[in-house]
């Protein structure tokens, strides 16, 4: 016997009649079960049964009138649980983020009378299909371990363009870290935010990052399609120094110098990048090619033990061909030639995202030639969060 009804707000209501003379399904699926006498709860589900392209940020609500409930789960995929939350009183029920899109979920709510008559009701819906799907990935590797000045990449498959989109973006973004310092993210482009710390990563520190984008509305039709979590390791504290006067790279790690390396840098019209950098690459082997600089046929040269630091191709590697003027003059393309063991060495040593300093040089480092959050000052990176607010990490769990 069908005595429940779907309410115009999109509600499946358990009816306490249908309960209490015949412990049937409504339209929810409820039910009624003995008790001591007295009107049984009432419990009505939002969205309804049966309701399809529900939106991402509607939310799940469950209200008992005449009663309280006693229990509430919101199930998809299977039996993957969605959060939710009981108020105090007992008398409703709220899902606690974003619905998924293109998915379908079961609400099962349990409350009792307050004659103690037991009652169930169930809805299952199915949410929208976006017309645009916002996928994501993030940087660093999962578990990877780093070093102090490398900055989160979350990149996205389409582009936010809006200041509101990028601040619900923002807010869905949770830094969690063993040590919490202050950061904040920076839109670098509209398909790429990235966060910083304000100094230099703690080493020794274990971030987690949550990029909670399911079902998260970031512009007209467009929808996150699952949240990303990522977790990684904050190395030792590498910096290098190095002097394009001087012809020399200082290495240091914590502070305490463990190697000090001949160099040579680029040549007059071909100058190197002055700036601070992070390693942000390794390739064992390389063929350095002039093609991709714009200039064919200068020079098509393999090389070994190679540290990107720019997107544009600056490397330091080895150059067994110019040891004679490491330690004298400039005489590279652009890149920072050291000797092979030399070169081989610090290959080894560096971690992705160690800090590379270049100073003495008359070309500075344009901001976006590779992740490059250490080109701008701490005011200036707040500028570039739609927040405009410094994001303290929260306790690592």
């Amino acid at each position: 016997m069908r005595k429940g009804r779907v309410g115009s707000a999109g509600a499946v209501i358990v009816g306490a009649v249908a309960i209490a003379a015949a412990g049937c399904s409504s339209g929810g699926g409820g039910k009624g079960g003995d008790g001591d006498g007295g009107p049984p709860a009432r419990l009505a589900i939002s969205p309804a049964t049966g309701a399809a392209q529900v939106a991402p940020e509607q939310p799940v609500t469950v209200k008992a009138d005449n009663g309280r409930l006693t229990s509430v789960t919101l199930t998809y995929g299977g039996n993957q649980k969605a959060p939710g939350t009981l108020a105090a009183d007992g008398r409703s029920w709220r899902s606690a983020s974003n619905l998924r899109p293109a998915t379908t979920y079961t609400v099962t709510a349990r409350g009792s009378g307050e004659g103690g008559k037991q009652v169930t009701a169930t809805s299952t819906f199915t949410t929208l299909t976006p017309r645009k799907k916002l996928e994501s990935g993030m940087s660093p590797l999962e578990g990877e371990t780093v070093g102090v000045g490398m900055p989160v990449q979350l990149l996205l498959s389409r582009p936010v363009t809006t200041k509101e989109g990028k601040a619900a973006v923002e807010r869905a973004l949770e830094v969690r870290m063993s040590r919490p310092v202050q950061g904040a993210w920076y839109w670098i482009s509209d398909k790429e935010v990235d966060f910083r710390p304000r100094d230099y990563w703690p080493a020794g520190e274990r971030v987690k990052v949550v990029a909670h984008l399911a079902g998260l509305k970031a512009g007209e039709g467009m929808y996150g399609m699952k949240d990303r979590t990522l977790t990684f390791k904050v190395g030792p504290r590498h910096v290098t120094t190095i002097d394009a006067k001087r012809h020399r790279a200082t290495v240091t790690d914590g502070g305490r110098t463990v190697r000090t390396m001949k160099v040579s840098l680029g040549k007059p019209g071909h100058d190197s990048y002055s700036g601070t950098m992070i390693a942000q690459e390794k390739a064992a082997h390389i063929v350095m090619d002039s093609a991709t600089t714009g200039d064919p046929g200068e020079y098509r040269i393999p090389t070994k033990w190679n540290v990107r630091m720019t997107y544009s191709g600056t490397f330091v590697h080895s150059a067994p061909w110019s040891t004679d003027a490491q330690g004298n003059d400039n005489v590279s393309h652009g890149c920072v030639n050291a000797a092979p063991a030399d070169a081989k060495w610090f290959f080894d040593f560096t971690n992705r995202g160690d800090v590379i300093t270049v100073t003495g040089t008359s070309r500075r480092l344009q901001f976006g030639n590779g992740p490059t959050p250490w080109a701008k000052s701490w005011d200036e990176w707040l500028k570039g969060s739609a927040l405009g607010a410094p994001v303290t990490g929260a306790p690592l769990e």
